[in-house]
């Protein structure tokens, strides 16, 4: 409908004024004729081929024009409304857009012109798009700007403290401004990774992994934190080669670990790998308290919490479960959020298990 409907209702509204025109013609000229022949045939040329044609015959040529340039006229007032309505709440509304005003819609009358109605949605989607970005930024910069004012604010006291002698420099001291630090670097790092996600520029460098092998060096890594948060750790890794960045699914592994330890109940953490359908697929399962379906269709949204005081005392940035969707998407794969099987939640990586030969040389993540 997109591709022809212009040009269909061009040619139909042409077809149709040049009928109307010669319907005219022939029904102008025989009833003229047919009337004057009964009337007076003196007031018609007595021969086909007599020239000048006389006074009625000119009155008659001058009225049928007249009529047919009116029916044309007509018709083209009309179709060219048809089109250029939309058209100009298009025009109209890419000045209003220019001026600032992501609100405006086009709209169009007729939905009969596909390719004046598909111009009309496409506009409307880019404003949609342009206004919902422009939320997201103010979003973004307001979220950034709160996560960057606790810590900054604790180094400028802690700094200035030192600096005026009111704190004695200690072990202990010098610590807690090392974790403030690191705290900024991994908002940095994250916000970095988005950032190039987003651009399409998240370089990729594939090589064959043991993701199994991986995985146990990350929880070997963790396991005190683990523990202290009370979670028991259980294994079922499946071993099998993985093309994909290593370091990359490194990151997304210790984003679920610190997922679990900063919000699950204690209990039971089960990880699993295992090599399906040509995927190969990480699943982290808690014991609870799980998540609500309205926060799990967003809990991979940047700065995305679900218990507002508990993460923000906690340290968690909200950005980690972004960063995981992020690199999963860039080696073409899926994330998901589910509930689990013993009441917790249940966090999914889908990867490719074969190498992507388009992905593997270009080192670039899909588009989108």
């Amino acid at each position: 409908m997109r591709t022809t409907g212009l040009s269909r209702q061009l040619a139909l509204s042409l077809s149709g004024m040049v009928l109307g025109v010669m319907l005219l013609l022939h029904a102008g000229f025989y009833l003229f004729y047919a009337i004057v022949m009964r009337v007076n045939p003196a007031l018609v040329s007595p021969t086909m081929d007599s020239w000048p044609p006389t006074p009625s015959e000119w009155a008659l040529i001058a009225t049928l024009t007249v009529l047919g340039l009116f029916l044309a006229v007509n018709t083209a007032l009309r179709l060219s409304r048809r089109i250029l309505q939309p058209l100009n709440s298009v025009a109209q509304g890419a000045r209003q857009l220019a001026r600032g005003d992501l609100s405006v819609r086009a709209s169009t009358e007729d939905r009969s012109l596909g390719e004046a109605v598909g111009l009309v949605d496409d506009f409307n989607s880019m404003a949609e798009r342009l206004e919902r970005m422009t939320r997201e930024l103010v979003t973004w910069n307001a979220a950034i700007a709160h996560e960057l004012r606790t810590p900054v604010t604790i180094l400028r006291g802690r700094l200035q403290g030192l600096a005026e002698g009111v704190f004695e420099p200690d072990e202990a001291l010098f610590r807690s401004l090392l974790a403030q630090v690191e705290g900024l670097s991994r908002l940095i790092d994250d916000l970095r990774t988005l950032s190039l996600a987003d651009s399409g520029h998240l370089s990729l460098h594939r090589t064959r992994v043991d993701m199994a092998a991986e995985i146990r060096a990350i929880v070997d890594l963790m396991a005190p934190e683990l523990r202290a948060a009370g979670l028991e750790v259980q294994l079922a890794l499946e071993a099998g080669p993985l093309h994909c960045d290593a370091a990359r699914l490194r990151q997304v592994v210790l984003a679920l670990l610190e997922n679990a330890r900063r919000h699950a109940s204690p209990g039971p953490l089960r990880i699993s790998t295992a090599h399906i359908n040509a995927e190969f697929v990480l699943r982290v399962e808690d014991a609870g308290p799980g998540i609500s379906e309205e926060l799990a269709a967003h809990i991979f949204e940047a700065f995305v919490r679900g218990e507002e005081s508990r993460s923000r005392q906690s340290g968690g940035t909200g950005l980690g479960l972004a960063v995981v969707r992020a690199i999963v998407q860039a080696h073409h794969g899926r994330v998901a959020c589910q509930p689990g099987t013993h009441g917790g939640t249940c966090f999914s990586v889908s990867l490719p298990d074969a190498p992507d030969e388009d992905s593997a040389a270009s080192g670039s993540p899909p588009p989108g």
